[in-house]
């Protein structure tokens, strides 16, 4: 009778152990169902969830592309300012240096000095005129213009009979432009 308890109590251990794993089986089961129940995804909703990223994606490429265009377009306008004012300060730098050969000039002309004299300064000043010509620099014509605050710098103003309001009447200093830009204004006398 010893072996008859032992072998029922073999006997009830195994199918505890048995319920166990039937029990374990049930639940692993149901965790599956669960996880394919949430993991399956209806075909519609995926093929919507795709456009949208597919838009998206489309969206920036286009934004991109618009980016890189107008950083092309600004590069390029750089490049040409810088190609068309370069000279700028140079140019700059050298108009005090017109004025004094034109200064001379005026002063040799009127003190009467030898005629080799004023034909070299006439020279050297035909030389700086050519080179400023070449490079796009000329001088703005002011005498009888309407004053133009952008290429004019009015430093007196005087009533003048048979002449209009804000004409200007007298050029104290040449103004030159480089390139259709204002380098240095005219100073001049306005009528008012």
């Amino acid at each position: 009778m010893g072996k008859e308890k032992e072998a029922m109590k073999e006997n009830s251990e195994a199918s505890a152990e048995n319920e166990a794993d039937v029990n374990l089986g049930d639940d692993v089961q149901a965790q599956e169902t669960e996880e394919t129940a949430e993991g399956t995804i209806d075909p519609q909703q995926k093929i919507q969830e795709l456009e949208a990223s597919l838009e998206a994606m489309n969206d920036k490429y286009l934004r991109l592309t618009a980016e890189y265009q107008n950083y092309r377009k600004r590069v390029e306008k750089e490049k040409a300012d810088i190609y068309r004012f370069g000279t700028e300060k140079l140019i700059a730098d050298m108009l005090p240096i017109m004025d004094n050969f034109e200064r001379a000039l005026t002063a040799a002309e009127s003190a009467g000095a030898d005629e080799k004299i004023t034909s070299g300064i006439e020279l050297i000043k035909k030389s700086l005129d050519a080179l400023f010509e070449k490079n796009g620099v000329k001088k703005i014509e002011a005498l009888g213009a309407t004053f133009d605050p952008e290429r004019h710098h009015a430093v007196l103003a005087e009533e003048k009979e048979g002449v209009e309001s804000d004409q200007v009447i007298e050029v104290l200093q040449d103004g030159y432009v480089l390139n259709e830009k204002v380098i240095r204004p005219s100073m001049v006398k306005v009528s008012s």
